[in-house]
């Protein structure tokens, strides 16, 4: 049965979650204060990983964060006033990091994100950009065979799950991305993993193609949520306020700002990442490059060559802190030796991060008219179109291709 359904938020996962509602013959209104595609889903690194199923914290992670934090160049940084209202949720994050726990999380993630390319495909054929899509694998560089041994773990998670990888070593490193300076002892390819050429065109496209097809997106703020005994019944936005039937939160990392209203309190960090655009950096790469010691991509894009990376907890409203992208620049003079600067841009935003690195998807626990799609992290874009493409499925009474009661709202 079609229904009338308003979507709060226009990143890729609401526009993936938006097109696959209307290829149902759902009457959808996407809701969002900007455009489509200008928060995360503007500057990410642009990485499609089916195989990114290893949770961010794994066994230790408590050992390692001083010396993150005491480390300049460092990929983690918590602002001093922030600190003791994110300690609740990095008390769960190291809960997270069990032995036990971690393969639940790479069980649950594997077949989310193994549909990748596939959830994709329908989506970006339709709006004429499958050419945006490049399936060339990528590359995992370590400065020692002792740093990979290191992160033996979350390899073997990957492995275990079918992820394809093969071992480099130096030379093998060179062979594939002939440009990455430095010496490097020990890597990975991994061939069945891509990029998006420019997630902010991604996204733009798959919202033109929604409406197109007969979706709505409206720009406005939503400042209040009007809720009943039987759910939530209208949007109180700027610009008026708008009757709801049947809702989707995909709000990022403001996400909990709504469905704490009607109890989903949900422990979901903005954990900010910056990058760096090189728009003339006179070389570009055959494919991305990991470089998990200093956790960033590098990605080749239309737009030139981005990295991306860091993890910044200040929560959703303090200002960007833009030493944090010097630290990205400093580390790509590093690896690429005399990249030119010129018309370089910076850029900050907001990943809406759970704990356990797990997304929150399927119902509210106690509106039936209210559904989420949020808390992707660093998988939303990998994790848009599939999440888009279940949820339409529970929507319409399908059996999604995936289990969701993983992704539950009330498994905190």
């Amino acid at each position: 049965m079609a229904r009338n359904i308003t979507i709060i938020g226009a990143g890729i996962v609401g526009i993936a979650t938006a097109s696959y509602l209307r290829r149902d013959g759902h009457a959808v209104t996407v809701v969002d204060s900007r455009p489509p595609g200008e928060y995360c889903s503007f500057g990410n690194a642009g990485i499609l990983s089916p195989g990114s199923c290893a949770p961010q914290a794994m066994p230790g992670v408590l050992f390692k964060v001083p010396g993150y934090l005491r480390d300049p160049l460092g990929p983690l940084a918590i602002r001093p006033g922030h600190f003791f209202k994110a300690l609740p949720w990095f008390l769960q994050l190291v809960a997270a990091s069990r032995r036990s726990r971690v393969e639940q999380i790479a069980d649950a993630l594997r077949p989310l994100l193994k549909q990748t390319f596939d959830a994709y495909e329908p989506l970006v054929r339709n709006a004429g950009v499958a050419d945006m899509i490049r399936q060339t694998g990528y590359v995992v560089a370590y400065a020692t065979r002792a740093g990979l041994q290191n992160d033996a773990l979350p390899w073997k998670l990957r492995r275990d799950r079918g992820v394809l990888m093969e071992e480099l070593d130096s030379a093998g490193i060179k062979q594939k991305v002939p440009q990455l300076g430095g010496h490097y002892q020990a890597g990975l390819y991994l061939p069945e993993q891509g990029y998006v050429t420019n997630p902010e065109r991604l996204t733009k496209s798959i919202a033109a193609q929604f409406q197109r097809d007969g979706g709505h997106i409206l720009q406005r703020t939503v400042l209040d949520i009007e809720v009943s005994p039987d759910g939530p019944r209208a949007l109180v936005t700027d610009a008026g306020n708008m009757a709801v039937e049947t809702l989707v939160i995909c709000a990022g990392s403001h996400s909990n700002e709504f469905s704490a209203k009607w109890g989903d309190d949900v422990p979901l960090e903005a954990e900010r990442g910056y990058h760096v655009t090189y728009s003339d950096p006179k070389f570009t790469l055959p494919m991305p490059v990991f470089l998990p010691e200093q956790k960033f991509f590098v990605t080749p894009m239309e737009m030139g060559l981005r990295i991306a990376g860091q993890s910044e907890f200040a929560g959703n409203d303090a200002e960007a802190n833009y030493a944090r992208a010097d630290v990205l620049a400093t580390q790509m003079q590093k690896v690429f030796p005399g990249i030119s600067s010129v018309d370089s841009t910076k850029w900050m935003g907001r990943r809406p991060s759970m704990p356990d690195s797990l997304p929150v998807i399927g119902p509210a626990s106690t509106m039936p008219n209210v559904w989420y799609a949020f808390g992707h992290g660093h998988v939303g874009l990998c994790g848009g179109a599939p999440t888009g493409r279940a949820l339409a499925d529970l929507i319409a009474g399908r059996p999604p291709s995936v289990d969701l009661q993983p992704f539950r709202v009330t498994r905190f």
